[in-house]
């Protein structure tokens, strides 16, 4: 257990996010399948993005890594080489989803697997789709990993995605940049874009049209690699922005974050529910990067639907969090993308909110939440449940808090943002 102090004086600071992690992920895959050298610069080396680094290693890419700088030599698409070991995924559903679809299109066979979180997630929604290009992966009874891919000539598909998903719609492409003739996947909602823009930095021929949902891939056989510098991540940055708004006394300040409008939706939440938040944006060759300022605020309440939902489906944890702090009742519907992430993070976030002495009712897609400012606590043994978000966005709860509290598996924090904690500690005031 992890004891979890509350800040009754407040919090102040200002910090260097660590670097996207989803950005990560996809520089070191585009930078594996491109020629010549990719630099990664801020590169995130938390478990999942590390996973990423050791499959392509796997593959037989030479990649060479000190912290948060890395380098890879590229041989493009015919640089990856059957290995007689199955890929370990860890816990890392990005790199299992788009790996799928960018094996599915080298001539050998691969097989996938997981830590027992991982080992349950749908794998399905990628699988079925990449059947339209040709793909052919076989799953578990329950469509889960263990996974094999067999490797086939793919060819171009047009496919209209049923889940709103950027790991889908990734893997899709991958396999569609494979495919011997041009191919358009369309998206049930807009989700984030980084694989589209980088893509476009490598030197792919993607196009997205105005409705922001429709993008045609056409065949890349030869991607050059890059300089690539990783913004931080908002989704880490949300943690501390909760943290800025709900702790009195506070004043927090982040610098350096990705501020890609599919990203941003944390922001909007912030600003409806009215937090003082400023948003200072500057020049970038690439994603947009800009410093965010928070102070202690005295929230409203929010309904956030269907539509809202991909453009915070990370932070949801923290929307919630938000929502218990907030003076009134708030509702979130069209989540149910939240029951299979690497935990039901419907039944989790409103489990551990219950213990704070928070009103939650679980809905099939989301959650009811009546919030005050200040909580009775029912329970101070807190679980993340093995979920990295979850034990966070606890974290962040335990600071309003009238007493220590506990935080059982902790160490799953580890898997998007190692330093959490002690990042955390630099915001606390000397009492």
């Amino acid at each position: 257990m992890t004891q979890l102090l509350p800040a009754p004086t407040g919090l102040a600071g200002t910090l260097a996010i660590p670097g996207d992690k989803s950005i990560s992920h996809r520089a070191v895959m585009l930078g594996a399948i491109s020629q010549g050298a990719t630099q990664i610069h801020h590169f995130l080396a938390g478990e999942d993005c590390l996973r990423t680094l050791q499959a392509f290693r796997k593959l037989g890419v030479q990649i060479e890594q000190a912290q948060d700088e890395v380098l890879i030599h590229g041989q493009g698409w015919a640089g990856l080489h059957a290995t007689n070991h199955p890929l370990q995924m860890g816990n890392s559903g990005t790199t299992t989803r788009l790996m799928m679809g960018l094996l599915a299109g080298r001539p050998f066979a691969s097989q996938m697997i997981g830590d027992a979180s991982l080992q349950k997630r749908p794998m399905k929604r990628v699988t079925e789709p990449l059947k339209a290009f040709g793909g052919q992966v076989r799953l578990s009874p329950a469509g889960t990993l263990p996974a094999t891919i067999t490797g086939q000539i793919l060819h171009p598909a047009t496919v209209e995605l049923q889940v709103a998903s950027a790991q889908v719609k990734s893997a899709l492409i991958l396999a569609a940049l494979q495919a011997d003739g041009p191919s358009t996947i369309i998206e049930k909602l807009p989700t984030r874009n980084h694989t589209e823009l980088m893509l476009r930095q490598f030197g792919a021929d993607i196009t997205t049209a105005s409705d922001q949902r429709t993008i045609t891939v056409h065949p890349a056989p030869h991607l050059q690699g890059q300089t690539v510098t990783v913004p931080g991540d908002i989704s880490s940055a949300a943690f501390f922005l909760v943290a800025g708004a709900i702790v009195p006394h506070s004043q927090i300040t982040l610098t350096g974050v990705n501020l890609n409008p599919t990203r941003t939706g944390i922001l909007n939440v912030l600003q409806q529910m009215g937090a003082q938040l400023t948003v200072t944006e500057y020049p970038s060759a690439s994603e947009p990067i800009g410093d965010l300022t928070i102070q202690s605020s005295s929230l409203k309440p929010i309904n956030l639907g269907p539509v809202d939902i991909p453009a915070v489906i990370d932070e949801l944890p923290l929307v919630a969090l938000l929502a218990a702090c907030a003076q009134g009742t708030s509702k979130i519907t069209g989540a149910s993308e939240l029951r299979v992430k690497e935990t039901d993070r419907i039944a989790t976030v409103s489990a551990e909110l219950r213990k704070l002495g928070v009103q939650v009712t679980e809905l099939p897609d989301g959650m009811i939440i009546t919030g005050r400012p200040h909580w009775t606590i029912k329970n101070t043994q807190l679980d993340s449940h093995g979920d990295h978000r979850i034990g966070m966005m606890l974290a962040i709860a335990a600071l309003k808090a009238d007493r220590p509290l506990a935080l059982g598996h902790a160490d799953a924090v580890a898997v998007s943002y190692p330093e959490f904690f002690t990042d955390l500690a630099r915001f606390r005031k000397k009492a």
